[in-house]
């Protein structure tokens, strides 16, 4: 069993930067695409960005691209991202996915949610104006 736990949330500006982290534990050898999802009050669950399990691919949601980057460290456990120019429309509870694959296929089903395997408890991002 995957257990995910994101941290570096928080309060800041309209304008700042902001990074991510989460940490992958248990039975990570299975873990192929991380990714990262937002949740705003009322709204669904929307893909923010995800990367490969070698870190060579990366996709980006449409209301995040050039303002973000996933990146993942070299154990492949750990997944971050950096988040720039933030702006109160980014508020949200940000959630880590993990899918569970010896495949590393990466694709347009990253993007949604059915096809990850794992999900954390999530770390609320607040942007003030």
């Amino acid at each position: 069993q995957v257990h995910l736990v994101e941290s570096g949330g928080g309060l800041v500006q309209a304008g700042d930067s902001l990074s991510l982290s989460c940490a992958a534990s248990g039975g990570t050898f299975s873990i192929s695409t991380m990714g990262w999802f937002r949740q705003a009050p009322g709204n669904e669950r929307e893909f923010v960005a995800a990367i490969s399990r070698s870190g060579g691919s990366t996709a980006y949601g449409d209301s995040v691209k050039g303002r973000v980057t996933i990146s993942r460290d070299s154990t492949k456990t750990t997944v971050y991202l950096q988040m720039n120019s933030l702006n109160p429309e980014d508020t949200a509870v940000y959630y880590c996915a993990a899918k569970s694959s010896m495949l590393d296929a990466f694709g347009p089903q990253t993007a949604r949610r059915s096809n990850y395997d794992y999900w954390g408890q999530g770390t609320q991002v607040t942007v003030s104006s």
